[in-house]
């Protein structure tokens, strides 16, 4: 288990960090993404979120973070070069239990696709598999890599005080707000950073922003070191499998869609 610093170390933590960062002529130790509404999104939940940041090992941990792998709750497995943009996506259709592998690029948005093996041909096909691998792992990687996300573009962030989670125990909570980015800009989320951890550990959903009632809340439990950072497997009824943070990946993972022998890529 990781061992969670009290409030008063992070707070300290993250004032050293501040003044390392303006002592090296750096802008800030966690600066948005460009298209981050800062002027709309509340001083207060911005320095919240710079220090969830902090307790998940760091601005520059994360951005060296290069080669992540997951499993959505056992649905599906993910692997992903975030230099480079590379993902490797294998599941099975839950309607039509056909399995597939789809390897593209997220930022050209190019790639190969496969069912039960053979390769999809036909451009309209594989089209629509390539845009349903995109929406996939941009659900997939918001459920594993949220809190990561509190400053990304096109998000709002306000803080709407503090509140009791699920479990009890004490939390400020943030309010994420989106405009056109991702597939469904109208939701709505509430995160609560814990008192005692500074770690998100649980959040609401709203399928609109206008919704008084969260469609579903879930926790952010089991938080553990992988490589520098920190990542939370458990969702409550649901736990992500399979993670791994990898120093190296051999290249055919994302360019071939030979079977992966995972036992001997992660220790």
């Amino acid at each position: 288990m990781v061992k969670r610093p009290t409030i008063l170390t992070t707070l300290v933590l993250y004032t050293l960090l501040a003044a390392v960062g303006v002592a090296l002529g750096a802008s800030e130790p966690n600066p948005p993404a460009e298209g981050f509404n800062l002027q709309g999104s509340d001083p207060d939940a911005v320095e919240i979120a710079d220090r969830v940041m902090v307790e998940l090992g760091g601005r520059q941990a994360w951005d060296e973070t290069r080669f992540l792998t997951w499993s959505f709750f056992g649905r599906r497995r993910h692997v992903w070069d975030k230099q480079t943009g590379d993902i490797r996506i294998e599941g099975v259709d839950r309607e039509t239990e056909r399995r597939y592998l789809i390897l593209m690029n997220l930022r050209t948005k190019q790639g190969r696709a496969w069912l039960e093996g053979d390769p999809v041909t036909n451009p309209e096909d594989l089209s629509a598999m390539l845009d349903n691998g995109e929406s996939v792992w941009i659900n997939d990687s918001y459920w594993m890599f949220m809190p990561y996300k509190l400053k990304d573009s096109g998000v709002t962030l306000k803080h709407v005080g503090k509140r009791q989670m699920q479990d009890g125990r004490p939390a400020e909570v943030l309010q994420l707000t989106f405009e056109a980015v991702g597939n469904t800009p109208e939701n709505k989320y509430r995160v609560y950073v814990a008192a005692d951890s500074g770690l998100v550990e649980q959040w609401d959903f709203y399928a609109d922003a206008a919704d008084e009632e969260p469609r579903f809340s879930s926790p952010w439990r089991n938080w553990q070191r992988y490589g520098r950072i920190l990542l939370s497997d458990n969702r409550g009824e649901s736990s992500h499998t399979d993670i791994a943070v990898l120093e190296a990946l051999p290249p055919e993972v994302l360019t071939s869609p030979e079977p992966v022998d995972w036992q001997a890529l992660i220790p």
